[in-house]
């Protein structure tokens, strides 16, 4: 449902007619329909501008061709936001920003990928061949899909710091928990020093990632200015997961390791997060565009 509102529900709220709003959003927030958000291929991970989908007026329509891939419930969705380019020349300025219906045809799900961790979540190939859509599927003008993208990708980012805040805590209580009842040499864990001093940076580090994604929620939510602030929230809770999730694990010991306990999840799931809406390599590369002005 995450997934649902902010890279499908705000690109279509924000750039839609009235036509598409009064169409898709409705099923989307009652949680009749899933959407989906298509930007990824084989060829074009975190550089956009080499993005092969093509979608072609026609006259009565656009004609979409291409792969996307590993894109988060693409297999269980009922629609997708796509971005595809509709000039092929003119790089991330020829990029345009679509909604297409599952039932249209010459769309068609391909792979469904089997994952390390987030196995729950659905995550699979699309694959658009000769897909006719109508020709007001298209979110604002042509040449906008970059910064629809981006712009929805901000946004996207707040929630995963959050998402990283939520996974921690649950890896941090277990931690907890486990750190209060496990003895050793007679004495519970909590009470050696060593274990003390991580659940304590670990309790830290959870409190900041929350103030971090407050700050950027709150900046969105008054129109301010949020990318660079999104971009750390990203940044900081999706490395501040991983770390985490892999001391809790270690507080566990060898039983972290067995499936008898949640840890091994939240140590795999934890570690996408660095991966999706953006790489941590990405996100610094947005921290420090802003920072340094450039």
């Amino acid at each position: 449902m995450s997934l649902s509102n902010s890279l499908v529900a705000y690109p279509i709220k924000t750039y839609g007619t009235d036509e598409l709003k009064k169409k898709y959003l409705p099923p989307l927030a009652s949680g009749e329909k899933l959407g989906c958000f298509a930007l990824t291929e084989p060829n074009a991970g975190s550089d956009s501008s080499n993005l092969e989908t093509t979608a072609t007026d026609d006259g009565d329509g656009w004609v979409l061709n291409g792969n996307k891939i590993f894109i988060s419930n693409g297999g269980v969705s009922d629609f997708a936001v796509v971005i595809a380019s509709t000039k092929r020349s003119a790089k991330i300025r020829g990029l345009s920003a679509f909604v297409v219906d599952k039932s249209c045809p010459g769309f068609t799900v391909g792979v469904e990928e089997n994952k390390l961790g987030i196995r729950a979540s659905n995550t699979a190939e699309l694959v658009f061949q000769n897909c006719r859509i109508p020709k007001g599927n298209i979110l604002s003008t042509p040449g906008r899909g970059f910064r629809i993208a981006m712009d929805t990708l901000d946004g996207g980012r707040i929630g995963v710091g959050a998402q990283a805040c939520g996974l921690a805590r649950a890896a941090y209580d277990a931690a907890i928990k486990y750190a209060k009842e496990r003895k050793q040499f007679g004495s519970a864990l909590v009470d050696y020093q060593g274990i003390a001093h991580k659940l304590a940076e670990m309790k830290i580090d959870i409190e900041t990632t929350r103030l971090l994604y407050w700050k950027a929620a709150w900046l969105k939510d008054n129109k301010k200015k949020y990318a660079k602030a999104a971009a750390m929230a990203k940044l900081y809770g999706s490395e501040m997961g991983t770390r985490v999730c892999h001391q809790a694990l270690q507080i566990h010991g060898g039983y972290g390791f067995i499936k008898d306990y949640p840890v091994e999840r939240y140590y795999r799931d934890a570690r996408i997060l660095e991966l999706y809406e953006g790489t941590s390599e990405v996100q610094r590369l947005v921290i420090a565009s802003y920072v340094l002005g450039v």
